[in-house]
């Protein structure tokens, strides 16, 4: 609609407009039901639900279907109210997917990179985590002397993956755990995980360990010191200062003797560490890396392979298994690694994750520093030439896991393979050189 001429009087009107405010009107109706047609056409998930009307939906669902699922796992009403007393989504969390929408997608993988090994070792976040992990193994000595003779995990151990969970207890964990796991239950791209975590935090909750206030996490749910989901705590979290109640919030003899009941659990090897950082001669192949390929210690020291300390491997882990471990292949550190290597592992599915836990652990206990073996100018490859060496090695045969665009070790093995055969010098990693090669 034109401007009104403010020259003019109000409410004059010149000839030429006269009329113009009901024609306009009647377009405005014309184009509204035009839309409104346009709009009734279109699915429904493409059509973005309020906050309020999401909001609305999480009361029915929490009421609904989790109290249904929570009284069935033998949860009390009591706990179950008092748990969502108040409680409402938290839209600040990552990975959320509201009702009505669509997961946002991932980088394509032509303009994605996979990240150097190298980049995962900050060599100042770890001087100083084992500086302060060495003062607390003074300070805790008589505790971790304690939980050392419980579960027979080395104290070392249980400092590393402390420090690198929270910072030694340090870290400000400041999410309430409920709300987090309720909102991501109903509203993230793994929501029947979280729903299992969300039932066992309702049974803490009835347990009287925690009031739900009480009940802190990350944004991911992951509590306390140790950083353990709900499922976690309630299989593993122990009561070691005797006060009856499971606190690996405050306690930090709870604490460690939780990540040690943790390890014990899933299996740690008493007596034995989690690996050797080692040279591999030329003549021995790095295609030989994998759990799967265990060989006695002796076997692999015998080929020629020894430890960067120059020390000999003890007698006793002669008969004992190890396994050959080359995360960056022939540019980077080369390890001999125990069973106990993967029990770390269980904590965090990450062979990066437990070299930091053995590396940290080893600074901590003897002062030793970083590896000895450089990381080489690795990891700029796009994991879409990834995929495209993983696709091809799959189509001649090779086993290389989930085919993924990021070079695990069956990948790593694989590769090292095909090199070998085509009359390459295996490297077992991928780079732009092959790209052309291996089709």
């Amino acid at each position: 609609m034109r401007r009104r001429d403010l020259t003019r009087p109000a409410g004059h009107l010149s000839h030429s407009v006269a009329g113009a405010p009901e024609a306009e009107s009647w377009k405005r109706k014309a184009r509204a039901a035009v839309l409104a047609l346009l709009v009734a056409a279109l699915p429904l998930p493409a059509l973005a639900q309020s906050r309020t009307d999401v909001e609305r939906q999480f009361q029915a669902w929490l009421q609904k279907d989790v109290w249904q699922e929570a009284r069935q796992a033998g949860v009390s009403q009591k706990a179950f109210a008092a748990a969502f007393e108040g409680i409402s989504l938290n839209w600040d969390l990552p990975d959320l997917v509201p009702p009505g929408s669509k997961p946002k997608t991932e980088r394509k993988q032509s303009q994605a990179e996979f990240s150097s090994p190298g980049a995962y070792f900050s060599e100042k976040r770890l001087q100083g985590l084992a500086a302060s992990g060495r003062t607390l193994a003074k300070t805790h000595a008589a505790t971790l002397r304690k939980v050392e003779q419980a579960y027979g995990v080395p104290g070392e151990i249980i400092l590393a993956v402390w420090g690198r969970e929270s910072g030694f207890g340090r870290a400000d964990i400041p999410h309430a755990a409920i709300e987090v796991l309720a909102t991501k239950a109903f509203m993230s791209t793994r929501k029947d995980m979280f729903r299992r975590e969300l039932i066992a935090a309702l049974h803490i909750i009835d347990g009287g360990d925690r009031t739900p206030a009480q009940l802190k996490g990350s944004w991911a749910g992951a509590m306390g010191q140790p950083q353990f989901m709900p499922t976690s705590y309630l299989k593993y979290a122990v009561d070691f200062d005797g006060d009856g109640v499971r606190d690996i919030w405050n306690s930090v003899p709870d604490s460690l003797a939780s990540i040690a009941n943790y390890l014990r659990q899933k299996g740690w090897e008493q007596g034995r560490g989690w690996g050797y950082e080692v040279r591999i001669p030329d003549g021995v192949s790095c295609a030989q890396e994998g759990p799967d390929l265990a060989k006695p210690i002796g076997h692999w020291s015998s080929a020629g392979i020894e430890r960067v300390s120059g020390k000999p491997f003890a007698p006793s882990e002669a008969r004992a298994s190890g396994m050959m471990l080359v995360p960056a292949g022939t540019h980077g550190p080369e390890f001999i690694v125990t069973p106990n290597f993967y029990v770390i592992k269980e904590y965090n599915n990450s062979d990066l994750y437990a070299l930091y836990i053995g590396n940290l652990a080893d600074r901590i206990a003897y002062g030793s520093g970083a590896f000895t073996g450089a990381w080489g100018d690795v990891g700029k490859m796009l994991r879409s030439d990834v995929l495209a060496m993983q696709k091809a090695l799959v189509a001649k045969g090779y086993d290389v896991g989930k085919v993924d665009g990021l070079p695990g070790y069956k990948t790593r093995r694989s590769l090292g393979d095909w090199q070998a055969k085509a009359g390459l010098q295996p490297t077992c990693y991928p780079d732009a050189s092959l790209k052309t090669k291996l089709r």
